[in-house]
């Protein structure tokens, strides 16, 4: 799917040429830098879309050299990519996943998602238009971060964060009282995590394209604590469920994929403002887009017939 063939090819290379540096670390420092090794590899696909292929050649050296030498990331980013190296493997680990979300939701349409074997951009030129499909993307990638670091949190694999502090004690739902217990998905901090690393780079410029990929990334990282739903273990006699105590968790990302689906559907269509400071709906006689709706300013190609400009 993302050309793993020639990647897995080219990391065999830089781990032959690396060998007397990697004979004098543990079998555990091994195991760790090759982890973290093929999760940037996914990562760099992910969020370089204009860079070439020499990022094959960075990922054996430790993640402040990935970070220092990766076109396409602004400073911020990068600073994020250096201190949080834990956080960077999560990303890139529910990379895979939100794309194959992606090409399940589109697997009955003209463009069905694919991604181009050998190719660095992922998806291609086709992103290159802010279209309905773009739109999607920028909105299912970010819900993928959001999920991805959250899930992290809760599975204690980042220094970061843990279980959702704020749930403790007691609170009350339509069933009555429960006590907060388990390991509630700490929902908040994926999504300002996932705020502060994918917007970083669109706050750089200030023009039509950066303003909508922000409002749709907003759209994607918003979905996932649409699902977050309460689960509950009863204690008393038989069952009785006479006291609760309750957590809350992320739904399947499924069904953060249906939602940004339909949202796709009625995508809006925009026309921004000059100044690039906000947009308005493109025909009148449309309602108004909302902070939950997906918007595109530029008509999608046709997918079948060869279009030079896609």
């Amino acid at each position: 799917m993302f050309g793993f063939s020639k990647i897995t090819g080219s990391l065999q290379i830089l781990n032959r040429s690396t060998t007397g540096i990697s004979s004098a670390s543990s079998p555990d420092d091994a195991r760790a830098s090759s982890r973290l090794y093929c999760a940037f590899v996914i990562l760099l696909l992910i969020i370089t879309p204009r860079v070439d292929s020499s990022w094959w050649y960075i990922g054996a050296l430790g993640a402040r050299v990935i970070c220092d030498n990766v076109p396409g990331l602004v400073n911020k980013q990068r600073q994020l990519c250096q201190k949080y190296p834990d956080v960077m493997q999560s990303i890139s680990e529910g990379g895979k996943e939100w794309i194959r979300e992606c090409q399940h939701q589109f697997r009955h349409h003209r463009w069905n998602c694919s991604t181009l074997d050998r190719d660095h951009t992922v998806f291609g030129r086709v992103m290159q238009r802010s279209s309905r499909e773009a739109a999607f993307v920028y909105a299912i990638s970010s819900a993928g971060v959001v999920y991805a670091i959250t899930r992290a949190c809760s599975q204690g694999e980042l220094k970061t964060c843990n279980c959702d502090p704020l749930k403790r004690g007691r609170a009350k739902d339509e069933r009555g009282e429960f006590d907060w217990g388990g390991c509630s998905d700490n929902i908040n901090y994926g999504i300002k995590f996932a705020k502060a690393f994918i917007d970083a780079k669109e706050r750089t410029v200030k023009d039509a394209r950066a303003l909508v990929n922000l409002h749709n990334n907003r759209c994607g990282r918003t979905s996932v604590k649409r699902f977050m739903k309460l689960e509950c273990k009863c204690h008393g006699v038989s069952g009785s469920c006479a006291l609760r105590t309750c957590w809350l968790a992320m739904s399947d990302f499924r069904k953060t994929g249906d939602y940004l689906r339909k949202k796709y559907n009625g995508a809006i269509e925009v026309t921004v403002n000059q100044d690039g400071t906000g947009f308005t709906v493109a025909n009148k006689d449309f309602r108004n887009a909302t902070k939950n709706d997906l918007v595109y300013f530029e008509n999608s190609p046709d997918y079948c017939l060869l279009d030079k400009a896609a």
